[in-house]
């Protein structure tokens, strides 16, 4: 049995489109189609099930007009291989981003992601102890948006297709839209 939990928490603001889930998608589609994208890479498989639940905490501003919008949520998931995921996502959080996973298998566990922008620590009297935490999603995966690229100039080159496809980006939607269903619905979402 393996269990892959994959959360995003981002410190942007929405933007009142975005509040708006038939136009936006919702913080799924926004922040964690990145975690559906995750969960699929690592359990080598597509969903099977989806059950969503969702909440805006951070947000007031938008509550009266937009009740369904959310600024959190979990969204657990069975796949086709008989693994498990979960997502937690959130967006304003103000404390920076914050983009980790942990693959919990038979024999261990694996942690990807950092919370710290570097290694520097800062201890005083009157602080205590101090990290910089990672403030943007465009410092954190910088060198892989370099791989990206360079994955994606070497296609070109050799005239041969992406590893990631328009399938991928298919299958994130679909994701997005049962979980946004189960949202509204109260229920779990089949995918098959």
């Amino acid at each position: 049995m393996v269990l892959v939990k994959s959360l995003t928490r981002g410190p942007s603001i929405p933007q009142r489109w975005q509040y708006d889930i038939a136009k936006s998608n919702g913080p799924l589609a926004e922040v964690n189609s990145h975690d559906i994208d995750t969960l699929r890479w690592f359990t080598d498989s597509e969903f099977k099930e989806v059950y969503a639940i969702g909440g805006n905490y951070r947000c007031p501003e938008a509550k009266q007009e937009f009740p369904d919008f959310y600024d959190n949520v979990i969204m657990t998931a069975s796949f086709e291989n008989g693994m498990q995921g979960c997502i937690d996502g959130a967006v304003s959080v103000r404390y920076g981003y914050d983009a980790r996973v942990e693959i919990v298998g038979t024999k261990g566990v694996i942690f990807v992601g950092r919370l710290r922008e570097n290694e520097v620590i800062v201890c005083n009297q009157d602080a205590g102890i101090v990290a910089p935490f990672m403030e943007t999603w465009r410092t954190l995966f910088s060198d892989a948006y370099q791989r990206e690229d360079q994955e994606f100039i070497a296609c070109i080159i050799a005239d041969k297709p992406p590893r990631v496809t328009g399938i991928d980006g298919k299958m994130a939607v679909k994701v997005v839209n049962a979980g946004n269903q189960s949202i509204r619905e109260k229920r779990p979402v089949s995918l098959t």
